[in-house]
């Protein structure tokens, strides 16, 4: 738990001096550098993102099939069925 304060505390701090370093490049002169950085962030994010999805599809074996099951019978099929069978079993004796 205390780790996980300090990578917190690490992260914030380490955010808040990015945006102060992009705010001085943007608004001193370096404005070219400071949007070419960005964009060139956001790209290599996006497709990293992309990438990383498209590995995981490709390297996920897939799942197995579902077994379609038939949907429960209501009470009147349920009826009827045990009728047939006590009907099969009646003409099975008689043989």
């Amino acid at each position: 738990m205390a780790n996980d304060r300090v990578i917190g505390a690490l992260l914030l701090l380490g955010s808040i001096a990015l945006l102060v370093i992009y705010f001085w490049l943007l608004f001193y002169g370096y404005m070219w550098l400071a949007v070419s950085i960005v964009s060139t962030a956001a790209v290599l994010g996006v497709l990293g993102i992309v990438g990383w999805i498209g590995w995981t599809l490709a390297t996920t074996p897939p799942p197995p099939p579902i077994e379609e099951t038939p949907p429960p019978a209501t009470e009147a099929e349920q009826e009827k069925k045990e009728a047939e069978a006590k009907k099969e079993e009646g003409t099975e004796e008689k043989k």
